[in-house]
């Protein structure tokens, strides 16, 4: 055999040399082509909202590998639900390619128990809040530290701060009275007047304030109080009262009320 190959002329050998290299060249890209499926595109569908099984499933039918790459928790959207897909929906992608999901947990994670014993109302609300945890039933009992809470409870039983407890838990508050439980304020009249204003006079009479501010709200502290509930005089123009733990609606806008009425 190799006889005849040297037989040859040497530029027939050459170019037998060069063909047969392309050749080789040419099927190694076709096999490659054909491996990782050259110019075969999806389209990337929407699996945001869906349940897992539902989101696997759909994705597996239009062949696609998934991988879910985490699992958070919100309460806003269903347990068990896709939150974010990576890529996006409606992206042109090759063949085979992978999808990566973030899902909504079945179950709630373990929430750490913050301090609130010895903070003013308004305060464990915000810690409340931001530890994702409810406000449950509040009680009062005398004592000096008025408007304060003075004991944190969960499902009957005291709690102390470190526990662990489930995000969303309610939990209840003994909150001072005062040594006089029984004692009532009148309720003071904030409208026209800034929350910066009124936001100490808030706090010294130990009740629950709610905010409730326009859209165009950038500053709560410089907004106007518009309108309050419950309000200084009632339907028959009688003073109202209030006592610590009650709850006091604070509506706020930008403008002063009284700028909008000379206006009107």
């Amino acid at each position: 055999m190799f006889k005849f190959i040297t037989n040859k002329p040497f530029w027939v050998n050459l170019l037998a040399a060069a063909t047969l290299g392309l050749l080789i060249i040419f099927l190694v890209l076709q096999l490659l082509g054909w491996i990782t499926k050259h110019g075969e595109y999806l389209t990337v569908p929407s699996v945001k909202g869906k349940s897992t099984a539902e989101a696997l499933k759909l994705l597996d039918d239009k062949g696609f590998e998934v991988v879910i790459t985490d699992s958070v928790y919100t309460d806003t959207a269903r347990r068990g639900t896709v939150l974010k897909q990576i890529p996006d929906a409606n992206s042109t992608v090759k063949i085979n390619r992978t999808v990566f999901i973030t899902v909504n947990r079945y179950v709630p994670p373990m929430i750490v128990m913050p301090a609130l014993e010895g903070k003013g109302l308004n305060f464990v609300l915000d810690i409340l809040q931001r530890n994702h945890l409810q406000l449950g039933d509040t009680t009062f009992r005398p004592d000096f530290m008025k408007g304060s809470v003075i004991e944190q409870r969960y499902q009957g039983n005291r709690i102390l701060a470190g526990a662990k407890v489930q995000w969303g838990s309610r939990i209840d508050l003994v909150i001072a009275g005062g040594l006089d439980e029984e004692a009532n304020r009148v309720v003071p009249d904030f409208v026209g007047m800034t929350y910066s204003q009124v936001k100490a006079d808030l706090d010294s009479m130990g009740v629950l304030v709610t905010l409730v501010t326009r859209p165009d709200v950038r500053d709560t502290m410089s907004a106007f109080i518009y309108q309050q509930r419950p309000p200084h005089f009632d339907e028959n123009k009688q003073l109202q009262f209030i006592k610590p733990g009650m709850v006091i609606d604070i509506f706020l806008q930008r403008e002063n009320p009284a700028d909008s009425i000379n206006k009107n």
